[in-house]
């Protein structure tokens, strides 16, 4: 059983004023495939090497399975690590970079050949087995290194941004490669990234984390449609929610947002938002919009639609990232590259009513979506 239990654990450095994590507590099923995620500083790495042992505990207590592990060393802990580095040995050729674990541990010659070959095959690395690192590419490297760590066996597998040194078309296949592996081996994997689309698209869940603190822990669904807060649903989504000052207004028994834009306009609410939203009438708070969940030019009908002067046009082949002003505020639309947009003009881009967001402006907690 490799289950992951952080019970009120804070770390903090010698000399430091404040923890880098403070009184965490994140459970970790057996089996699943954890992101770590938020930006540079904010915790990630330390939690993940509070797990391998690398770094000591401050206070509070960290359980592998049932088995306390606060004083126990990296070596007995049953894990293996990947780092963002590779860290093979270049002297060494990938069957012996492979195999150098299992070695220190004085397996027989005949299990550590079986290993190492499964895992070569696994990996598609038999071909390289005689060639020193500097002869692999960086994905093959990578490999390497998932390798290495592979024959061990471990009850969990941490990641630490093992992705961050490649390019963008290698990112992409290794992603689907670490994902295929996890369900392979059918273990615990615990990985870091600062990338929210590895974290989407490799997750069963996936922890979000600010100063050390976790906004929100859920599948990466449960993510996208419903963020706890403002930060959650800012870093979550590629381009991020797009932010506007929406007054609450009450007009003939409905709801609206009212947004200053080129003119003043009026986003109807749906009638399942409206409860959540009568306490803030009068008031103002922040409407999150997608890029993505803004409707086809040709569906512009009244109270669902945003006056916008579009800045410029980015081609992403069969879309655009529209930039756009609206009013005083800096927004991305994605629309069909078949809509015809042109830059310098003022449009009425609908929104998906149904998609928008609000949050109060004071805690920057979801009032509903």
């Amino acid at each position: 059983m490799a289950s992951i239990s952080f019970r009120n654990v804070t770390k903090i450095y010698e000399g430091a004023k404040t923890p880098v994590v403070p009184n965490l507590d994140l459970e970790i099923a057996d089996k699943e495939f954890i992101i770590l995620v938020g930006p540079s500083g904010c915790g990630k790495s330390t939690t993940l090497r509070m797990i391998a042992g690398l770094e000591t505990i401050s206070s509070g207590e960290l359980y592998i399975g049932d088995r306390l592990v606060n004083a126990i060393p990296p070596k007995d802990r049953d894990i293996a690590m990947v780092f963002q580095n590779y860290a093979l040995y270049p002297h060494m050729t990938v069957y012996n970079n492979i195999a150098f674990g299992l070695n220190l541990r004085k397996m027989p010659k005949d299990e550590i050949d079986k290993r190492v070959h499964e895992a070569a095959q696994i990996l598609d690395l038999e071909q390289l087995l005689n060639r020193k690192p500097k002869q692999l590419s960086g994905g093959q490297r990578q490999r390497v290194a998932l390798g290495r760590a592979m024959v061990r066996n471990p009850a969990v597998f941490l990641l630490d941004e093992p992705l961050s040194n490649l390019d963008a078309k290698l990112r992409t296949s290794m992603r689907s490669e670490i994902t295929r592996l996890h369900r392979r081996l059918d273990t615990t994997f615990v990985y870091v990234t600062h990338d929210q689309t590895e974290a989407m698209t490799m997750g069963d869940r996936i922890c979000v984390m600010k100063s050390g603190i976790i906004q929100q822990y859920d599948t990466p669904q449960v993510l996208y449609d419903s963020p706890d807060n403002l930060f959650v649903a800012g870093f979550i989504g590629s381009p991020q929610m797009n932010f506007l000052d929406a007054e609450i207004k009450e007009e003939g028994g409905k709801l609206y947002a009212v947004v200053k834009t080129e003119q003043t306009d009026k986003l109807l609410i749906p009638d399942d938002k409206c409860a959540a939203l009568k306490p803030y009438i009068g008031k103002t708070v922040t409407l999150g919009i997608r890029p993505e969940h803004f409707a086809d030019v040709e569906q512009v009908a009244d109270d669902n639609y945003l006056t916008a002067k579009v800045d410029f046009r980015e081609l992403l082949g069969a879309e655009y990232n529209l930039y756009v002003e609206l009013g005083d505020t800096k927004a991305i639309v994605k629309i069909p590259s078949t809509q015809r947009m042109p830059e310098g003009d003022v449009v009425k881009i609908p929104v998906l009513l149904r998609k928008m967001h609000f949050f109060d402006k004071e805690t920057e907690r979801a009032i509903c979506h």
